[in-house]
């Protein structure tokens, strides 16, 4: 079955925003490490990258904009953009998803609850096998509920739609 690793928007914005992004050094070298194992092992990385309305954190073309330079995509690496939650929508992602002859994503990246949430369901009901890394993935606290609390949550809850399994579990299983 032929995996795909999609990114989804980790993004220079993502780590700029007050509160700022959960454990965001570990998502960087989580996400960092599956990029490393995907490559040696000719999986596609696809970028999912946010277009985010004028003066947005993510405003199309400014610094904030691009992806991490902690993960950077190489000569190679396939970038997505979106302007909604579902990376699928209105944009080329199953189409290229199609024409790699793709099965079975592997997902990780921000927001737990919107974006890598409705990413994960979406892609389950187009018929794809997926895998969420449960430690590769985050969001932000909110007034009510911890980011620890939603990414447990969400781990939990799309166990329905994904595999739901650690970075380095993955890349062990995956050998």
């Amino acid at each position: 079955m032929k995996k795909a690793l999609l990114i989804i928007d980790v993004q220079n914005g993502m780590f700029s925003i007050e509160p700022p992004i959960h454990r965001g050094e570990t998502l960087l070298k989580n996400v960092k490490r599956v990029i490393g194992y995907a490559k040696k092992q000719d999986i596609p990385v696809i970028y999912i990258q946010h277009v985010g309305p004028k003066n947005s954190p993510l405003e199309k073309e400014s610094e904030s904009w691009n992806i991490h330079e902690a993960i950077s995509p190489e000569c190679g690496d396939i970038i997505v953009h979106k302007n909604t939650p579902d990376s699928f929508y209105q944009t080329n992602l199953h189409q290229q998803l199609i024409n790699l002859h793709i099965e079975h994503l592997i997902l990780s990246g921000i927001q737990t609850e919107a974006c890598v949430d409705t990413t994960c369901r979406r892609g389950f009901s187009l018929g794809y096998k997926v895998t969420l890394l449960t430690d590769a993935h985050s969001t932000f606290n909110k007034s009510n509920i911890s980011a620890d609390q939603i990414i447990s949550h969400h781990n939990e809850v799309l166990r329905w739609f994904a595999d739901t399994i650690t970075t380095g579990e993955w890349i062990k299983d995956n050998l």
